[in-house]
């Protein structure tokens, strides 16, 4: 059964399979991105608690590129995570084995970037691990306070 548990939250879209945040942010839309395109910052702004660093890799990402991190959940792994998505200074997006995408869309508006981060589970292949997890409420949580992250190292 493909069945993954509910989120009553409006960030969820059952239907597409996909969980979506968005934060203001107060700086342009490349300096967010070159951020996002760095892995070994994203441990500077992780809501999860699970990213520790980068471990291989490009130092700047691009479409195709393959980057390791080390993470914790518990216990310490690796995962290596490939960019599926890429479009300089708008948005980027990579995903690992499991399939579903990590994406990060960014819209400048006044004073600063509209930045929309997305859990996109519609290309998962472990529905299973994702209701072990809990993961649609437990991502959502931590996208925000990723959001809230990245607003305030630019802040």
């Amino acid at each position: 059964m493909s069945h993954v548990p509910k989120s009553d939250s409006p960030a969820h879209d059952p239907r597409r399979k996909i969980v979506t945040v968005s934060q203001f942010v107060p700086t342009n839309p490349q300096a967010i991105f070159d951020l996002l395109a760095s892995p070994e910052r994203h441990c500077d702004i992780d809501g999860s608690g699970t990213v520790r660093g980068g471990l291989s890799g490009p130092k700047r990402l691009s479409l195709g590129a393959k980057f390791g991190m080390s993470m914790r959940m518990g216990v310490p792994y690796r995962i290596t995570n490939t960019v599926v998505e890429f479009e300089e200074g708008k948005r980027i997006g990579w995903r690992h084995f499991g399939g579903h995408v990590w994406r990060y869309t960014l819209s400048a508006v006044e004073g600063g970037t509209m930045v929309t981060e997305e859990f996109d589970y519609s290309t998962n292949k472990a529905n299973w691990f994702l209701r072990a997890m809990n993961a649609i409420v437990n991502n959502e949580v931590a996208m925000r306070k990723t959001l809230l992250n990245l607003a305030k190292h630019f802040s």
